[in-house]
């Protein structure tokens, strides 16, 4: 085992930059995925933005929380910004939809694009005619699929038909799932997290081995 966690280490560190654009670009991108959904959903550009103290937040729900396990959960749910489209036509206004940057879904989207990114390095470090297609095909359906739950998982977008809470089954909502079916799902999104970022690992660990393949056969198929 150490040997492979060796393996993904140098593997990271030959390929740091590659390494840290497809973890950044990840992030960038789901995100500008989210707000591209909601604007082709409903059909309006955001018109406000709202920046959250999320620090002083945070110092206030531990100084104020007996229980590190309640702050925990708390904080888990602590807002940082929100873009959204606020409807006027309702006296002061009513926030129809909008898209919540959670520091903690932030990091866990953070770390999906690292190890998706880890996982591609891995999979694709041979030359396409030295790896076995069946072989990579698998690795990087596992590696679509894991990365698929976890963005589901994480999505943090408000509906006003969905109660205004910013919480992963949104997306279902907008898909057309009834909102209060979609509420209902709400608690199986930290398992769907949890698949999805075991079945990452699993692929990570198994595409860790070194290299084996005959380089005199290699410059054959070249």
């Amino acid at each position: 085992m150490l040997n492979r966690i060796t393996y993904i280490a140098r593997t990271i560190r030959n390929n740091q930059w590659r390494w840290l654009a497809i973890t950044l670009g990840t992030v960038v991108i789901y995100y500008a995925i989210l707000m591209a959904s909601l604007v082709l959903r409903f059909g309006n550009l955001p018109n406000y933005i709202n920046l959250y103290e999320w620090w002083q937040n945070v110092l206030r729900i531990i100084e104020s929380t007996p229980s590190i396990k309640d702050s925990i959960k708390i904080i888990q749910d602590e807002w940082l910004l929100e873009i959204g489209y606020m409807n006027y036509e309702f006296g002061l206004g009513i926030s129809e939809w909008s898209l919540f940057i959670v520091p903690v879904k932030v990091l866990g989207v953070t770390l999906l694009g690292a190890l998706i990114a880890t996982n591609y390095l891995l999979i694709h470090r041979t030359p396409a005619c030295a790896r076995s297609s069946l072989s990579s095909r698998s690795s990087d359906t596992a590696t679509g699929l894991g990365a698929g739950l976890v963005a589901i998982a994480s999505v943090t977008l408000s509906w006003v038909v969905c109660c205004s809470t910013p919480t992963w089954v949104v997306g279902l909502a907008m898909l057309g799932l009834g909102a209060s079916t979609a509420l209902w799902l709400e608690p199986l999104g930290s398992w769907l997290n949890g698949i999805g970022f075991i079945i990452l690992l699993v692929v990570c660990y198994v595409s860790a081995k070194p290299l084996t393949y005959d380089h005199q056969r290699l410059e054959e198929l070249s």
